[in-house]
Order: C-alpha cells, then structure tokens, then sequence
C-alpha cells in the first residue's frame, strides 16, 4: 500500500500587493507600465509647433516670390542643346558626302562591341558611303578622334565608341543613332549623301585593311647599313589602308 502524501508544512505567504514577487519578474512591472499621457502631449505640441513654422515661412516664401508673367516662356521648354558651332565636326577629305563612323572591332567590353556593331547595321541599310574606321587595327584614329573632341572644347568628357559624323557634322553615339533612326530623321539626314552599291571589297574581304607590300605585314625593314628600322608606309600593325574600298 501506498503511503499517504504529507501536507507541507512550509507557509506561502500571500502578496496582494502585485502578482509578479518572483525575483525573476522583478523588471516586468516597469516594462508593463504605460507612459504617461502628458509625454504624448508633449511630443505631439513640440511636432504641431513644427509644422505650424513651416507653413509659416513657406507662406511667406511664396508672397515674397513674384509672379511669372503670362508671356514668358515656360521653364521646361528650354533645352540644353550647345550651339551648332560648339559640336564637334572633322575636316577629312570627302567627309562633307559621307558617313565617318569610328568604332572598334575588339570583344573586349561586349557593350561597346555591340554598340558598334548595331550602329553598323543601322547605317549600312541606308545604302550610302561610309568610311569605318576600327581604333582597334589603326592607333593614328584614335589620336585623330581625339584631336577632334579636344579642338571642339570636350577634350574633359569620356571618349566612347561608336561615334558617328554625318556631312562631317557630329551625330552623336549608339543612342543618339539609335533614337534618330526610329523617329525617322536619320533617313532625312542622310538623303542628300550619294549612294553606292553594297557589297563586301574583293581586295581586303571587308576589312578595310590590307598587308604591307613594303614590309610585307612586319612593320620592320632592314636597311644594310643602318639595320632594322620601322616601316613608315604602314601602321604599327602592319597594315595600310584598303586603295579599293577606302575612301
């Protein structure tokens, strides 16, 4: 049998004065009581009195403003565009009646590349002269494009490709061509530039380029009693301009 349970004989004392004695609580009833009304009050006269200043002075401010007159124009319809004689512009032979396009061939940044290559494709549909020039095969178009910037006062401003020149007038880049072309005035700039027959060079297959026939390609000639020097007809990849499809 069972043993019967045993009444303990400890006394818990009662506390009516809060239900939370227990040492752990200890902290509940300062984190339970509200905060005092007038504190709200407080904080809410100080942000009404805030709001009451600043209608204040911005009433003031409008009074103080005069009128724009009824005649003037309106501000927005102002543009930014710079004169036509600050655009840069190239004096190139024959660039007056076709397109200079300088771009480059390279995979290097694919946005830049693609870039290119669409303003290409654009400018290639409109059936008329153009004279590419890849920075990437000729170092001397890159010091030339930047001789035309520098001389036109953006010598500061980034240099990215394409960059396009239509008329020897500068058009602008990939998005400039891009939004020209879809409004449909890039067809009425280009309608007065001669055309020609598209079709892919037979002498450099489209490369603008072709090898050095002095130094055949190596940028290098020997000369007997001065030794190795560098070839002054090409460029410092070998190369020269294509005589048949270059412009």
């Amino acid at each position: 049998m069972w043993r019967p349970r045993a009444k303990s004989t400890v006394k818990i004392h009662d506390t009516p004065s809060s239900p939370f004695s227990f040492s752990t609580f200890k902290d509940i009833q300062n984190l339970c009581v509200e905060d005092h009304p007038s504190s709200h009050i407080k904080k809410s006269s100080s942000i009404f009195h805030r709001v009451r200043v600043a209608n204040t002075f911005l009433r003031s401010l409008s009074l103080s403003l005069p009128e724009p007159e009824h005649n003037a124009a309106p501000a927005h319809n102002k543009t930014t565009t710079p004169p036509l004689q600050e655009q840069p512009s190239i004096t190139i032979p024959g660039a007056d009646k076709r397109i200079v396009v300088y771009y480059t061939s390279l995979h290097v940044v694919r946005s830049t590349y693609e870039d290119c290559k669409t303003v290409q494709s654009i400018l290639r549909g409109f059936r008329v002269l153009i004279d590419e020039r890849d920075l990437s095969m000729d170092s001397s178009f890159l010091n030339e494009l930047n001789q035309i910037f520098s001389s036109s006062g953006n010598c500061c401003r980034k240099l990215t490709l394409p960059r396009v020149f239509i008329g020897g007038r500068y058009m602008g880049g990939a998005e400039e061509i891009r939004q020209l072309n879809e409004s449909g005035e890039l067809k009425k700039i280009i309608e007065g530039l001669p055309t020609v027959n598209s079709g892919v060079c037979d002498v450099c297959g489209g490369y603008r380029f072709i090898l050095c026939g002095q130094c055949s390609g190596s940028h290098k000639l020997y000369i007997v009693k001065a030794g190795f020097k560098s070839c002054t007809a090409c460029n410092e990849n070998g190369l020269i301009r294509c005589p048949s499809c270059a412009v």
